[in-house]
């Protein structure tokens, strides 16, 4: 855990001089992260000195409850963000078919009371949806016009809260990301073929399912430059000490409505596994295709956005 990235404070007038922040540091863009202890709040916090005029508001699902309307309105007006970035989610694809009721409640009626607030305050919402919502049957890339068509509990849970979204705010990006994991941050598909090749664990995977992997680090990037356009009067810096930002979406530039965002490479998850042994230079560990493998959420076949 990044123990040393604390939150920062809001930057309202009347609060900057309760906490003795300057009108300076009040002018700066300020940007809430919901589920800032998961893997895309965690990677946000790790980037956020790179953006000297943002302030940025870490809340964790246990300081700010995205199903609590009292957590949420505390927040909102304490801080009074100019965006929402929202990476609280019930992210469990197997659990939720046992208790969709808890998958909805988050994915769904929490993000409804996140869009309430954030019309409330005028804030942009930005919201990271997946891959899930469509069937996969499709056999080629889902473009943003694509109808989506769930087929698991997980998905439907998360297409209602882009819905509620669409019913509630114009001003929102929402976000469909495939596949995503951090090397560094949480419990993933990546860190846990490295831990299994380490322990020199034979490594099965399906073969099945086909899709985009993509690095927290990448999305953050392209989360921020979507700020970054959509706010250039606040003035953010435009170098940003990072790799050039490689991956499949909408044009950046089109202000508000869903974007698609993924790394570019196209892989099934047994490619997927091999590909992480050879990057840790992992040897003598077989990496075996197994499609025996039975789950109780129906998985979209393919699923590569573009």
């Amino acid at each position: 855990m990044m123990s040393d990235l604390k939150p920062e404070i809001c930057h309202s007038e009347q609060a900057c001089v309760e906490q003795g922040r300057s009108i300076e540091e009040q002018k700066k863009v300020t940007i809430l992260v919901t589920g800032a202890n998961g893997q895309l709040g965690l990677t946000i916090q790790k980037y956020k000195k790179e953006y000297e005029n943002a302030v940025f508001i870490f809340c964790t699902s246990e300081e700010l409850n995205i199903t609590n309307e009292a957590s949420i309105a505390e927040v909102f007006k304490k801080h009074q963000p100019d965006y929402c970035i929202n990476c609280a989610a019930y992210t469990n694809v197997e659990k939720a078919e046992e208790e969709p009721g808890k998958a909805f409640l988050v994915n769904a009626e929490g993000v409804k009371k996140i869009a309430v607030a954030c019309k409330e305050y005028q804030t942009t919402l930005i919201h990271i949806s997946t891959d899930y919502v469509f069937d996969g049957e499709k056999g080629t890339p889902y473009t943003v016009t694509d109808k989506p068509n769930p087929i698991n509990e997980y998905g439907k849970s998360k297409l209602k809260g882009e819905q509620c979204i669409q019913e509630l705010l114009t001003a929102y990006f929402i976000i469909r990301t495939s596949w995503l994991y951090s090397k560094e941050f949480g419990k993933n598909f990546y860190k846990t073929i490295v831990e299994k090749a380490k322990e020199g664990q034979e490594i099965r995977v399906v073969d099945n399912q086909i899709g985009c992997p993509t690095d927290t680090e990448n999305l953050v990037k392209y989360i921020l430059m979507l700020i970054e356009n959509s706010k250039k009067q606040i003035g953010f810096q435009q170098s940003i000490n990072t790799p050039p930002l490689e991956g499949t979406g909408e044009d950046i530039n089109t202000l508000y409505g869903i974007k698609h965002y993924c790394d570019t490479e196209i892989l099934s998850w047994f490619d997927f596994a091999k590909k992480i042994v050879k990057q840790n230079e992992i040897e003598e560990v077989e990496v075996v295709c197994d499609n025996s493998y039975i789950t109780k959420a129906k998985r979209p076949k393919y699923s590569v956005l573009l």
